[in-house]
This record gives structure tokens, sequence and C-alpha cells, in this order.
């Protein structure tokens, strides 16, 4: 796989063709993908926008993995590794809630370790509909938040992709789409042989 940088389709929703599931029985090259960094700030829009809150990794953990990554959708397993102290003070954060995860239950960051893993669905690329200027890896958690993690560690399994960027034509075109990503993302990590990775060792470290 290589970085793409074509331009992509617009459309006002992909979901009447949509896959409920993506990726064979087993994750195939080149997963899995793993990535660690600092959670930095994004652009603001996840929560306030969509109501599906994200957390940003940095370039450099961006860069490391980019190579072998179209731009696109991709899901897997997040942990956050809280910090003992912050500099700054405690600000609300695009993961302070999320949507669409009627399974889990709602608690603060964990601060035992090591910290929970949940699923989780990343996207990365120049985000088409918005017009990013430089392109992120931005991770939806599918669990709920009371508090922000920025400065916090972040850590992601990716374990398979679900689809391309597009530009949509309305926000909620956009939306409609990115809670099908979660729900393909939880069906696709109830196989085994995803499941498994919720204990990589990267989660332990």
């Amino acid at each position: 796989m290589t970085t793409t940088s074509a331009k992509p389709a617009v459309l006002a929703s992909s979901s009447s063709t949509r896959a409920k599931i993506a990726g064979g029985p087993s994750p195939e090259k080149p997963f899995p993908i793993k990535m660690s960094g600092t959670v930095i700030k994004g652009f603001g829009r996840g929560s306030k926008e969509l109501g599906i809150p994200t957390a940003n990794l940095p370039e450099e953990a961006i860069a490391e993995q980019e190579k072998g990554m179209v731009t696109g959708i991709y899901y897997g397993w997040a942990q956050v590794v809280v910090k003992e102290q912050k500099d700054e003070p405690q600000q609300q954060h695009e993961s302070s809630a999320t949507i669409l995860s009627p399974s889990s239950s709602t608690s603060s960051l964990a601060t035992s370790c090591p910290a929970t893993v949940y699923p989780m669905v990343m996207s990365l690329g120049w985000n088409p509909f918005y017009k990013n200027e430089k392109k992120s890896a931005e991770v939806h958690i599918m669990h709920n938040f009371h508090k922000d993690f920025y400065g916090d560690d972040l850590h992601v399994v990716v374990l398979g992709y679900i689809r391309p960027e597009l530009d949509y034509t309305t926000l909620e075109a956009l939306i409609e789409d990115i809670n099908i990503d979660i729900e393909v993302a939880h069906r696709s990590l109830e196989r085994p042989d995803y499941a498994a990775f919720k204990y990589d060792p990267i989660f332990s470290q």
C-alpha cells in the first residue's frame, strides 16, 4: 500500500452499499500497524459539529507508518495511558463524550496500568469535506470519557481498512457514514483473530 493523493469522490452518502464487516477472517498485510504518540489538539470539530469526538496523534507518529497506508478510514484497538501530572490545566477535549456505543459504560479515564483497551476507528488523511491543509490521524475511541486527555499517551493497533476518504455534499451524509464506520469496526473486531489484538504487548508498556 502507498499513500495516495488522488482527489476523493464526491458523494451524498455511501451508506446504501456499505458492507457491515471489513477485512478477512484474520488481519492481512500490512496489518497490524502500531502507532503511539502524545495526544495533541486537533481541529475542534469532532464533538462540536459531528458529535463524534476524536483524539489526534502527532505528525511524527503518522510519518513513521504512513508509507504503508493509504488515506481513509481504519479500525482497530486503542488505549489512553494517563500521565500522572500535566503542565496545563484541564480543558474540554474532543474526546469528552462519544455516541453510538450503547454497550459502553461511562467512566473517567483509567489511572491503573495497564489502562483499558477500547475499539476505535481512525481517519487518516486530509478530510476533504473540511479541506484540511495538513494530513492528520484522528482516532475516535468507542467509549464515553468524562475528561480530556491532551498530553496523555495514545497507543493504537490498526487491524483493517474500512473505506477511502470521501468528499460529501452535506454534513449529515458525512455523519451517517462515520456512524456506519463505527458499526463496521465493532462487528469486525468481534472476530477472534481481531479480538486477540486487544491484548497486544503495546498495551502493556
